[in-house]
């Protein structure tokens, strides 16, 4: 139970599962830039979630996804910078 975002291939669950990752185009391997990363982040702010659920099978994040989805954010932008 409880609210969930539902991602598409821009935000990824991570094979851990406790993170999420942001690329512009897997295939190519193009991360995805700062700048898009907090709209991202701006835009999922207001709501409240508990899980995210990927774009494929076992690659979800259940329970306290709001928190892992701030940390991945805050991971993502200080590996990128």
């Amino acid at each position: 139970a409880g609210n969930a975002i539902l991602a598409g291939d821009i935000l990824q669950v991570t094979p851990t599962r406790r993170h999420v990752s942001f690329m512009y185009s897997y295939p190519n391997y193009i991360p995805l830039n700062a700048t898009k990363v907090l709209g991202i982040k701006a835009a999922l702010e207001p709501f409240a979630f508990d899980h995210i659920y990927g774009a494929w099978s076992n690659q979800n994040v259940i329970g306290d996804a709001k928190a892992a989805f701030s940390a991945s954010v805050a991971r993502y932008l200080a590996a990128i910078a």
